[in-house]
Formats: structure tokens, sequence, C-alpha cells
């Protein structure tokens, strides 16, 4: 038996029926002034989802961030911004997701779009792949973590990441399948991005059974972690699944699957496969339809309940869960309430721990975050603003309070900064990120690329489905989801 998820508005079933976007606790029925419509094609009918302007604000603003960081040369976006940094493949992958976003609300021409996506595509496919420890920005096909943004080449020691590839790769995809004319630039983008997919040598990265290997350093070899429990590792092992060249068996789905059960919890709201912070359950989704599709495991999952289950189902209770758990704020931490929430992975102010109101608190800079987890009192918008494709009802009220609380010192003309806050009020010692803003608290002085792609993205997916739908008719895709044991909904019909 499911309990009833916290602060919901409707049902279950009454939130997916619903075409209106909540604007604050509860739907609004009336007209909302200056809202702007999409048509939405679900099941193969029109609907209209009705976009709240600060919402569409949101999404052009942070949008303007990519066309302001990404190198025209190149195509390299950096990991973060204003701070001179290096490159982020997984940041690169999701401006490649972005461009069709701005074609499709106007914000950037088809010819400019296909300009910028070529010119990505082109410079990563030249550029140096090889087992050395510099000189080279991959091996086997995969990317290193980071990139040099002057030369392109692997970044200091960091490791080939194959989460990072797969994420690039999302996007690399997504512009074959989005350039679908017959201009020779969409056509040299389509080929490409195969190319591109098929020199990765994923099953060269299986060197335990049936588990994927986090990465690579040419140092040393192999990390010894793998890719195995819940995580946003779903888009990496389909894409490996279903490579036409290099792929992994699909028994590398089912081991991933194995584990799930400890994973499984009930805290902070309804039962749902747990990964505390909030991007595990957003970046495979950029890329990936995954509502009305199912796998063995929730196949089996949705007998033993008697409730249709998926993976977008999970996200949305672990949205939930999150919304729950800063309402609760057990850890007293200020600003945290139902109306203010988000923990994800992302910057703070420091390392380091200093005494608020007679209690010792202990802060980090970059770190990961989730409920109960390495919470240290900083939210990042990015949380609860990536999420509105699966908790419009919660996710938009969220975003308002955002806004008006940290009004100019937080959202500003390329969106939210990264994260902010409100405990951290004054400090007595220096701090590693940002400043501390009167009234408002501690605020991150960086946008970051990897948090930045996921609001443009998401919001997209939420108000016209433009990823999911064109993803749908990704080939690659298409057969690791079927490979993989994924039957119902779009992939049938």
């Amino acid at each position: 038996m499911h309990r009833r998820t916290f602060l919901m508005g409707s049902t279950v079933a009454g939130v997916v029926a619903s075409s209106v976007l909540a604007t604050g606790a509860q739907a609004q029925s009336g007209p909302q002034s200056g809202a702007r419509t999409t048509a939405r094609s679900v099941g193969g009918r029109q609907r209209i989802t009705r976009l709240d302007p600060q919402i569409d604000q949101l999404q052009r603003r942070t949008f303007d961030w990519f066309v302001k960081v990404t190198d025209r040369a190149t195509g390299m976006t950096p990991d973060r911004w204003p701070t001179k940094t290096f490159c982020s493949v997984a940041a690169v992958g999701f401006a490649l997701g972005c461009w069709p976003v701005g074609v499709e609300r106007g914000w950037m021409t088809r010819a400019e779009a296909r300009e910028r996506t070529l010119i990505t595509l082109r410079y990563f496919w030249n550029l140096p792949q090889g087992p050395e420890a510099s000189g080279t920005a991959g091996h086997k096909g995969f990317f290193y973590h980071f990139l040099d943004m002057e030369t392109g080449h692997r970044f200091g020691r960091t490791e080939l990441s194959t989460v990072d590839t797969a994420l690039f790769m999302g996007g690399a995809l997504f512009a074959g399948q989005f350039f679908d004319g017959r201009h020779a630039e969409e056509v040299e983008i389509r080929e490409l991005a195969q190319k591109l997919y098929e020199r990765v040598e994923w099953n060269w990265a299986v060197v335990r059974t049936n588990r994927i290997s986090m990465g690579w350093h040419p140092e040393t070899g192999f990390i010894p972690h793998d890719w195995w429990i819940y995580n946003e590792g779903m888009l990496l092992l389909l894409l490996a699944i279903g490579s036409p060249t290099h792929p992994v068996p699909p028994a590398v789905w089912h081991e991933w699957a194995f584990a799930y059960e400890q994973s499984w919890t009930d805290k902070w709201g309804d039962w749902h496969l747990q990964f505390a912070p909030i991007f595990g359950h957003q970046y495979s989704h950029m890329f990936i339809d995954f509502r009305g599709i199912q796998d063995a495991w929730m196949r089996g999952r949705s007998a033993m309940d008697g409730f249709s289950y998926d993976y977008f189902e999970n996200s949305r209770r672990a949205v939930y869960a999150q919304q729950k758990y800063a309402h609760d704020n057990v850890a007293g931490w200020a600003g945290y309430s139902s109306a203010m929430w988000g923990l994800t992975a992302c910057d703070g102010p420091g390392d380091f721990k200093q005494v608020i109101d007679g209690r010792e608190r202990e802060f980090f800079s970059y770190s990961a975050r989730g409920p109960g987890d390495r919470d240290d009192g900083t939210i990042a918008p990015t949380a609860a603003a990536a999420s509105i494709a699966f908790a419009p009802e919660i996710v938009v009220p969220c975003v308002k309070e955002m806004i008006r609380y940290g009004g100019d010192a937080l959202y500003t003309q390329y969106g939210f900064l990264d994260s902010f806050n409100p405990t951290l009020k004054e400090r007595d010692g220096p701090l590693q990120h940002g400043r501390i803003v009167p009234n408002v608290g501690w605020v991150d002085g960086d946008y970051l690329g990897i948090d930045q792609g996921p609001i443009v993205i998401m919001i997209e997916n939420h108000r016209s489905g433009l990823l999911w739908r064109t993803m749908h008719d990704e080939p690659n895709l298409k057969r690791a989801l079927e490979l993989s044991g994924f039957t119902g909904g779009w992939l049938d019909a």
C-alpha cells in the first residue's frame, strides 16, 4: 500500500491528466497573464501546457548562459563561469541539447544552432585519442572528464569518464535526430554523431563481470568502482548496450537492477529507488522518456504493489521526498520549507566548521548533497528547477520563492547562480566560493554547466517534450531499451 504523497494537491492520476501548470500550492484554473502555451503530443494527442512567465524567463536566461560561455570556435563549454576553468565534457553534451531548444523557442535560428552543433562535433571528432597521459582528449572513443579550454587535451590528471562521455553522446545523438533535413550540414551532423558514438569501445570498460567501470587513468588503470546500484548511470548503460560496434551484453542492465533492493526506501515519502542528490534522478531523463515504459524490475514491482510503476514515477517520488525532507527540517537549517528546497551536487561555501546560534555547523565546498547526506544547508536551484517535468505543482512555487528570497543577488541575467545557503549569514574566516549577501546568506559566485543544462532541457521536456519525442526515434537508444527488456508505452507504439 502506497502512502499518499506529502503535500500533493491532487492524486497521481490527477497530476498526469492535468495540463495546467500550478503557479502556487494548488493548480490555478484561470489563465495566467503573459503565460506562453506550447502544444505537446502525448500518446498521439496534442496537449497545451501553460508555462508560468517566470519559468519561461528562467529557461531563456539559462539558455543565454550557454550562448555566452560556449566557445564559438570549438564548441567547448566551461565547467563553471565566470571563474576561469576547464571544459566539462558533460556540459558540452548539455549544450548540444540546448541549441535545438533555442530553435524551438525562437531564441536562435536553425542555421546558428546547426553551425554551433557542427563546430562542436567536428572539433570533438578530430581531437587526438590514445593511451598517453597527456596530449590527448580521450582513449578508446571515451573522453576525459575535463579538457583544457585552450588545447582540448586532458586537463591535469582527470579520469577518462564513462558517464561524462555518455552525457556528451546523449547530446550528440539528440542533435543527430533533431537535424533531420537534407542540408549538407545537417547530413554531416547526423554522420558525425553516429561516428562519435560508434567509436566508443564500451565493452573495453567492462573489467568486472557485467559491470561498467566508472573510469580509467593512464597512470593507474581502471577505477575500482563500477556503475552498479541506482544512480545517474542509466543513460550510460543503455548507450553501451545499444552500440552497433562495441556493445556490452544486456546482462549489464540486469546486474545493475539486481542491486535495486538496497536503494528501495519509503524514507521521506512514498516507496522509491533512492539516490540522495537529485541529479541522479534527472540526468538520464534529460534524453530518455521513461514515461510508461518498464524493464523487468519495474514490471515486477508493479505486479507486487498493484500500481503501474516506471522510472519517471520514481523520479517524481524522489522530488517529493526532497520537499518532505526540507519541510521536516530536522537539522534546523535556515530557509528550508515545503516552499524552498533542493539538494544535489553543487558548490558550497567551503570546507570548515563554524558555530552558529550556539551550534557547531559543518560546511562543504563542491559536494554531492542529498537528504541526510552531506547536507550543510546549501540549496541548489537546479535541484528543483530541473525537476519541473516530474512535479511542476511543487517545483514552480519553489522556483518563484527562490527568486523572491534571493532577488538579484541570486537570480541574474543568466538565471540562478549555482547555489546559496541561508544559514551562513556571516563568516569569521575565508570562503572558498561566493560571498555573504546581507539578509540572504551565502551565495555562490559561479554558474556550473552541469547544473545549468538540466534546467533548460527539463523545462523544455515539461513544456513541449522536445528531447523526449525526438529521442523516441533514435535507433540506437530504441535498440538498447528493447535489448534491456523495456516494453510498453511509446516503445511499443
